[in-house]
């Protein structure tokens, strides 16, 4: 959590303000305190959009949604102000970091911990859809790991049997890689679809990894349509039910209750070492007193704008993921919807979440970040100073052990260094692709969300083809590629209007420096099969990591 700025209130109704939770699209959330004591978060939607009738309806659907389910997996409406501006609302603040914090924190999680994990959520679902209420927006960042339990979080586009849909028209409600194939398809969102969502997200509690995969929204969504998901390496007995959970057609997908019993269950997931062990990931409440600083009481008080929070020392390093949020404050992701035959169209929202919300994580999509300099967050450590621009080519200093697999489309070696939470990436996969057919490889890039007066961040692009080459550019004998691989020059990941795309072209923006000499980037079709593709975190020509590792398949291997 951060620390309140003096544009912040000192109290929003009855309730004191403690600390920054978190921002998004809705608006912001605080940590408050009530009169009596009570810690409480407190979601403000912000003034610019107030006068959106969309999403003003959303936010009085979370309210009413929220005070309509009880539930022990459910935070509970403590206080509301729904008839005017400035709107707010008040829940229960449940201590504890989401799911996908505490995964991207630490790794996969133990088969029997996911087990008991996934039999607690689908109780907490049953007990919302008892209510006659569809979640609709399962995610790892949706669930905090509370002290007695998960906590289901962020009802924003929740919805009741009976009730018209509030998305816009061509999009689906959710979160790429999360969102059930029949409601890309145009369909409504069902109890299905609730567990289709549990399935991924347990997916990820069991891998580490996002469930379809990372890229832009439309190329996660496509997969989650049409291709299996990723529970490589995940026991068979849990990989068999988060795979009948995420079944493609929703009448074959398993009851909650059915989920349950599969699980075997037989204590309490509280007592559960590693679960309890996550629970260290969260941050401690601050006991400060109420400041008397910064503007009084809300009324004439215009929220701040929906950016991302960063936490001191960490830098500009996309949304940070606020443990204890007892409502979430990101809204609805779109999500362009997908045609029956399943081309993928232009995607917005958070892909790689990255992703891989990627480290194959986000778009890595593991959420967390390094610092500007490379620095793990939270180390404590001394950042080293940011560079005064980026150096003209990277240089190899070790055997680069990068590979993809274009079967399993996962790359073999983790990467050096944690992803950025928002980063996306944009690239062709298949040899079907007609941008891989026209032998050139169109790659983009990009933070989603914007923050301020950060210092630069530099990205480079590294293409790998499957065999080294010589200093002409013509592959060797060698089986095994660790060379660097040819490299688009590093630019810096916030420069100019920062969400906007950035794009290379392979071959023509690459190039390898080798023995001394540059060596031009060779065309696909002379080393056709799988291609690594690799973003580094510059600092120096020597000094540069991996953060998010992906590939594409170029067409069958000769001979």
């Amino acid at each position: 959590m951060d620390a309140l700025r003096d544009v912040d209130p000192a109290q929003i109704g009855a309730h004191a303000l403690l600390a920054r939770l978190g921002a998004g699209g809705m608006g912001q959330v605080y940590l408050g305190r009530s009169p009596g004591g009570r810690l409480v978060a407190v979601k403000v939607i912000r003034d610019e959009i107030t006068g959106h009738p969309e999403a003003l309806a959303r936010f009085r659907r979370e309210a009413e949604t929220v005070r309509a389910v009880r539930s022990a997996y459910t935070a509970n409406l403590i206080d509301a102000s729904l008839a005017g501006a400035p709107y707010w609302l008040a829940t229960e603040y449940v201590a504890g970091p989401t799911l996908g914090h505490a995964v991207a924190e630490r790794g996969g999680l133990p088969a029997d911990t996911c087990r008991r994990l996934f039999a607690a959520l689908a109780e907490g679902l049953a007990s919302v859809h008892a209510y006659g209420v569809t979640h609709r927006d399962l995610k790892p960042q949706n669930v905090i790991l509370g002290a007695q339990g998960p906590q289901l979080i962020d009802f924003g586009i929740a919805r009741g049997v009976g009730e018209t849909a509030l998305t816009q028209d061509g999009q689906a409600p959710g979160t790429p890689g999360y969102t059930a194939p029949e409601v890309l398809l145009g369909e409504e969102a069902g109890a299905a679809a609730d567990v289709f969502a549990l399935g991924a997200t347990l997916a990820y509690a069991a891998t580490g990894r996002p469930p379809f995969g990372t890229g832009v929204a439309a190329t996660v969504s496509y997969r989650a349509v049409h291709e299996p998901i990723d529970v490589t390496g995940v026991e068979p007995g849990l990989a068999a039910l988060i795979e009948a959970c995420v079944a493609k057609d929703p009448a074959a997908r398993p009851g909650l209750r059915e989920v349950i019993a599969r699980c075997g269950v037989r204590d309490a997931l509280i007592d559960d070492p590693v679960y309890l062990g996550l629970g260290a990931l969260g941050e401690a409440v601050p006991v400060h007193e109420m400041r008397t600083q910064g503007p009084g009481l809300v009324q004439g008080y215009t929220p701040t704008q929906g950016v991302a929070v960063v936490p001191p020392g960490r830098g500009r390093t996309g949304v940070w993921l606020a443990a204890g949020i007892a409502l979430a404050v990101v809204g609805a992701v779109a999500v362009w919807k997908l045609p029956l035959g399943g081309g993928a169209g232009q995607g917005g929202g958070s892909g790689r979440a990255g992703g891989q919300e990627q480290g194959r994580s986000p778009a890595a999509q593991t959420p967390g970040a390094p610092t500007p300099a490379g620095g793990a967050p939270g180390s404590g450590s001394a950042s080293a100073p940011a560079p005064a621009g980026p150096p003209a080519y990277i240089r190899q200093t070790e055997p680069n052990l990068d590979d993809y697999n274009p079967i399993h489309r996962l790359c073999t070696r983790p990467e050096e260094e944690r992803g950025i939470l928002d980063f996306q990436t944009a690239l062709p996969r298949s040899m079907d692709d007609p941008r891989l057919k026209s032998g050139k490889v169109e790659i983009g890039y990009r933070v989603q969300n914007a923050l301020p007066d950060v210092p630069p961040y530099y990205v480079a692009v590294v293409v790998k083809p499957q065999h080294e080459v010589d200093e002409n550019g013509r592959p060797t004998a060698a089986s095994d590629n660790r060379q660097l691989g040819f490299v688009a020059k590093a630019r810096d990941l916030y420069e100019g209007d920062e969400v906007q795309w950035k794009f290379v072209t392979y071959p023509d923006d690459f190039s390898m420096q080798l023995n001394g000499k540059t060596v031009k980037a060779p065309p696909l079709s002379q080393d056709p099969g799988g291609w690594t593709v690799v973003f580094r975190h510059v600092v120096s020509d020597t000094e540069h990591k991996s953060f998010v590792c992906d590939g594409f398949d170029s067409g069958p291997q000769k001979g």
